[in-house]
């Protein structure tokens, strides 16, 4: 019997060791499971903070390139990055040369696009549609009620040629840092205002994407610079000088054999320019009788809409008539992508007529794209923020509504440049 009992105990075990041998009874190896962390980083940025950065630019007042405010907030600009971790902060200086008023202006440089197909001059190709207000840029001091910002920006740029500076810090690529994507945005403005919109709210958003990539535990394969440009609005004259003193050095590593890049080759250039105000198309102003105003001509009297629309969206731009079109355009269909699925609030839309904006200099030599409130030619060109180069450019203008705009367009731009880039968080 203990014999029976014994040999029935060995074939069962015998029976089961050959079921676990079995391929359909192994358990599959687990695959690891990968976080993605572009959410994480998205979660980090904050309405506050950003709200709070343009407001502390706001302080210099329209920050005009050639004075004291301007430097005044490159400075601070400088502090901000430091205390960020930024450790490669650095400033490229070129020459600018300001003319009397009554001078005639030379050529903006490097092949700005001007006319193209059924648009006129300076519009990148665009056509004017619908209902237009005016614009241009407040030259006049008086036109600032208010007294103090008034006298803050009272020092005018003085005339002939003195240095100016870009600013900038580099998150460098640990597995690529020959390799870079360029996140910029220009910080001077005009027009006796605060240059709140344009371009504190461009400005602000590179500043937060340098502090979040710039984290302890945040790495990415490829290199990504943030750059802050000066002399934007007298023709693109930082980022052009940028780009002839520096495209030639791409990819060359200095001192050879050390591993370091100082200006790794451009992969993508990503340019921000006023990024708060899309409250559609100007409409006719209504009297108290619900009668349509005119002027003294008899012309119809046109306003924008108060309230931020609905329908807002980021502007994503690249500019059909260069050289990089191909490579810009599927650059922008990529942060098309990234919007939709990390997003929050506002949608994206891409157009074709970049133009007028900081990336124009880089746009022949590496895909380049542009992202604003509105199209820049068609309805900035329009006169669709009325507060444009304007006295009104203030950050008490602005809503929250307004500036969850800016906020969305920093969340596209982070998790497009994220995914390029390849971004990880080390634990």
């Amino acid at each position: 019997m203990k014999q029976f009992v014994a040999l029935s105990v060995a074939l069962a075990l015998v029976a089961l060791l050959a079921v676990a041998q079995s391929p359909s009874s192994q358990v599959p190896p687990q695959t690891p499971v990968t976080v993605d962390p572009i959410p994480t980083l998205v979660g980090q940025l904050d309405l506050e903070k950003y709200k709070a950065t343009i407001k502390s630019l706001t302080l210099f007042g329209d920050r005009r390139q050639g004075t004291q405010r301007n430097r005044d907030a490159l400075d601070w600009i400088e502090a901000q990055l430091k205390s960020y971790g930024c450790t490669n902060i650095e400033r490229m200086q070129y020459q600018y040369t300001e003319l009397a008023h009554d001078a005639p202006r030379p050529p903006r440089p490097l092949g700005i696009v001007s006319g193209g197909a059924g648009g006129p001059p300076g519009q990148g190709g665009s056509t004017l549609f619908g209902n237009r207000i005016k614009t241009g840029v407040n030259t006049d001091p008086m036109q600032q009620p208010d007294e103090q910002l008034r006298a803050l920006n009272a020092e005018q740029t003085p005339v002939g040629t003195s240095p100016r500076e870009n600013i900038y810090c580099t998150k460098i690529g640990t597995r690529r840092p020959e390799e870079m994507y360029i996140v910029s945005a220009h910080m001077d403005g005009i027009g006796f205002g605060e240059a709140a919109n344009d371009n504190a709210s461009g400005t602000a958003l590179v500043m937060e994407l340098a502090r979040i990539f710039s984290a302890p535990g945040v790495e990415t394969d490829r290199s990504i610079r943030f750059i802050l440009w000066n002399n934007e609005e007298t023709g693109l004259n930082g980022a052009a000088a940028y780009v002839e003193q520096r495209k030639w050095k791409q990819g060359v590593e200095s001192p050879m054999g050390s591993g370091r890049f100082p200006e790794p080759k451009w992969l993508g250039m990503i340019q921000h320019d006023m990024m708060l105000f899309d409250h559609g198309m100007p409409f006719q102003k209504i009297d108290g009788y619900g009668k349509p105003v005119v002027d003294e001509h008899g012309h119809p009297v046109f306003v924008v809409p108060p309230e931020q629309r609905a329908e807002a969206d980021v502007n994503i731009e690249y500019q059909s008539q260069s050289k990089q079109a191909d490579a810009s355009a599927k650059l922008a269909w990529h942060f098309r992508s990234a919007n939709d699925k990390y997003a929050t609030h506002y949608p994206a839309a891409v157009g074709f007529h970049m133009t007028n904006t900081d990336s124009t200099p880089f746009m022949d030599l590496v895909p380049s794209i542009s992202l604003r409130e509105n199209e820049r030619g068609q309805q900035i060109g329009a006169g669709w923020n009325p507060h444009w180069h304007q006295p009104t450019d203030l950050y008490k203008n602005f809503s929250d509504k307004d500036f969850m705009l800016g906020l969305n367009a920093a969340q596209t731009t982070l998790s497009g440049v994220a995914q390029l880039a390849g971004v990880r968080i080390r634990q």
